[in-house]
C-alpha cells in the first residue's frame, strides 16, 4: 500500500513505501517509530533517519495543523480508500445566464414565434385581435410613432403598422382560428359521442317517460277553458275558485301516486316508505307539473282538464302568498326547454330521495336514485350536446322545489282557517306532520274513500 505524504521540506515531499503499515506520530524532540504489522520488532532505521532531518525545521504551529488534518485523515480511511479521495474535484462551472431574444415589433423579451416573427405575448395578443376583428385605428400624430416596450399601447395605428412591418401574417391568425375551430368541434363530436345511454337506463328512460305522459298529458293535448271569476283584482279567497281548484288538487295528487308506482323499484320498498316518500316529494311534483303549463305571454297556467287561470285568480284560488313564487319558478324554467322525459325523470328524482326524513331503509332509496340521475345526466347532455351545464341546473330546481313546498305546506295551514269547512282529506293526508302517521294508518275514514273514487286505499290515505 502506497501512502502519499502532504508535507515536505522547502516544498520536497518524500515517499515512504509501507507493507500494511500503522504509524504514531509525536511532536518535536519526541521519537517516532514504525512498527511493521507483520513483524513488530522490526525498527525501520532508515526511515526514521529521514523523518528526523524533516522535524526540526517544523515550526510548532504546522506540527498542530499537521497532527490535526493527519487525524481526520486517519479516521475517514478506516476503511478502504483510494489516492483519488485526498485531491477535491473541481466545482463544475455554473450555467450561462439565459438570454432572450427581443421582440420585432416593440423590443420586448420575446415569448417566441407567433405569426411568423418573434414576438412578445402583449404584440401576439394585439396582433390577434386587430386581425380577427377587422379594427381600424387612427393615429393622432404623423404616422411615425416610435414603438417600444413603454410607448406600445400609446398608438395602436403605428403598432399596427409596424407588426406588419416587421413580418407578421394575417393568414397565420386566420389559419390559428380556423384550428380553434376545428378543436372545438371535435370536442362537440366527442361529447356526442361518449354520453349514451346503456340498454338499462335505456329501458328506465322509456319508463319513466311513459309514466309521466299517462299521468300528465302536456299543455297541447289539453282543451283549454278560462272563468271570468274573480279575474280583476286579488282577494283573499274565491271560494267558488277553492272548491273548483281543490277538486283537481286531489285528483292530480292521485295521478302522482299513479306515477310513483311506474318508477322502478319504487313498489319494493316497505309501505312506509313508500308513504314518507311520497308525502315528502307530492307538493314538490305538483309545482313541478303545473308550472311546466305556463304560458308566459299570457301569465296563465293551465290545469289537467284545461282550466287556465290568470296569476290573479290563481291568487285568489288558495295559492295567496305563494303565487308570486310559483310564477317566478315558472319562468325559470322556461330557459332549460325541458320534454316530457327530462319532466318525468327530474319528477322521479324528487321523488325517489334518500334523505327523507324518517325512511327505514335510506340506503335502498339512494340506490333507486342513482341509475335515474345517471339517466337523466345523460340524456340531457345528449340531447344539449353545446349545453353540458343543463343537468346541474335542472338538479338545482329541487332545491328550489323544496323551498317553495315548505312555504306551502305553511299556506295550507292558513288555509284551514280561511276556509268555511274541512280541507279535501287528500290534501290534508299529504301535508300532515308525518308524526301523526300512525294515527291515520290506523284508520280509514269514508272521506278517503270518496276522495279516490273505487280505488284501493291503503291506511294512509294513498292509493298504493
Amino acid at each position: 500500500m502506497r501512502t502519499t505524504f502532504p508535507y515536505g521540506l522547502h516544498g520536497d515531499s518524500r515517499q515512504i513505501m509501507f507493507d500494511y503499515m500503522e504509524f504514531q506520530v509525536f511532536g518535536p524532540g519526541e521519537i517516532v517509530d514504525f512498527y511493521s504489522t507483520s513483524s513488530p520488532s522490526c525498527m525501520l532505521q532508515e526511515q526514521d533517519q529521514d523523518l528526523a532531518a524533516f522535524f526540526p525545521e517544523l515550526i510548532e504551529s504546522d506540527w498542530q495543523e499537521h497532527r490535526y488534518s493527519q487525524s481526520v485523515e486517519s479516521q475517514s480511511s478506516s476503511s478502504s480508500f483510494s489516492s483519488d479521495d485526498l485531491f477535491t474535484r473541481p466545482a463544475s462551472p455554473p450555467p450561462p445566464p439565459r438570454t432572450y431574444k427581443p421582440c420585432f415589433v416593440c423590443q420586448d423579451k420575446s415569448s417566441g414565434y407567433h405569426y411568423g416573427v418573434s414576438a412578445c405575448e402583449g404584440c401576439k395578443g394585439f396582433f390577434r385581435r386587430s386581425v380577427q376583428k377587422n379594427m381600424v385605428y387612427t393615429c393622432h400624430r404623423d404616422r411615425n410613432c416610435i414603438i417600444n416596450k413603454i410607448t406600445r399601447n400609446r398608438c395602436q395605428y403605428c403598432r399596427l403598422q409596424r407588426c406588419f412591418a416587421v413580418g407578421m401574417s394575417k393568414e397565420s391568425v386566420r389559419n390559428d382560428r380556423n384550428k380553434r375551430k376545428g378543436k372545438k368541434e371535435a370536442v362537440k363530436m366527442t361529447i356526442m359521442e361518449t354520453y349514451e345511454l346503456t340498454a338499462e337506463l335505456g329501458l328506465i328512460v322509456e319508463k319513466i317517460c311513459r309514466a309521466h305522459r299517462e299521468t300528465f298529458p302536456s299543455l297541447c293535448q289539453l282543451g283549454k277553458y278560462t272563468t271570468n271569476s274573480s279575474s280583476d283584482h286579488r282577494i283573499q279567497l274565491d271560494l267558488g275558485l277553492w272548491d273548483k281548484f281543490s277538486e283537481l288538487a286531489t285528483k292530480c295528487i292521485i295521478k302522482v301516486v299513479e306515477f310513483a308506482k311506474q318508477v322502478p323499484g319504487f313498489t319494493g320498498l316497505t309501505i312506509a316508505d313508500q308513504i314518507t316518500l311520497l308525502k315528502a316529494a307530492c307538493l314538490d311534483i305538483l309545482i313541478l307539473r303545473i308550472c311546466t303549463r305556463y304560458t308566459p305571454d299570457q301569465d296563465t297556467m293551465t290545469f289537467s282538464d284545461g282550466l287556465t287561470l290568470t296569476r290573479t285568480q290563481i291568487h285568489n284560488a288558495g295559492f295567496g302568498p305563494l303565487t308570486d313564487q310559483v310564477f317566478t319558478f315558472a319562468g325559470q324554467l322556461l330557459p332549460l326547454e325541458m320534454d316530457d322525459t327530462e319532466s318525468g325523470l327530474l319528477s322521479a328524482i324528487c321523488l325517489v330521495s334518500g334523505d327523507r326524513e324518517d325512511l327505514e331503509e335510506p340506503s335502498k332509496v339512494e340506490v333507486l336514485q342513482e341509475p335515474l340521475l345517471e339517466a337523466l345526466k345523460i340524456y340531457s347532455r345528449k340531447r344539449r350536446p353545446s349545453m353540458p351545464l343543463m343537468f346541474p341546473k335542472a338538479l338545482m330546481k329541487i332545491t328550489d322545489l323544496r323551498s317553495i313546498s315548505a312555504k306551502g305546506a305553511e299556506r295550507v295551514v292558513t288555509l284551514k282557517m280561511e276556509i268555511p269547512g274541512s280541507m279535501p282529506p287528500l290534501i290534508e293526508e299529504m301535508l300532515e306532520d308525518l308524526q301523526n302517521l300512525e294515527k291515520h294508518q290506523k284508520s280509514v275514514t269514508t272521506q278517503h274513500t270518496h276522495a279516490v273514487s273505487s280505488q284501493h286505499m291503503n291506511s294512509a290515505g294513498f292509493p298504493l
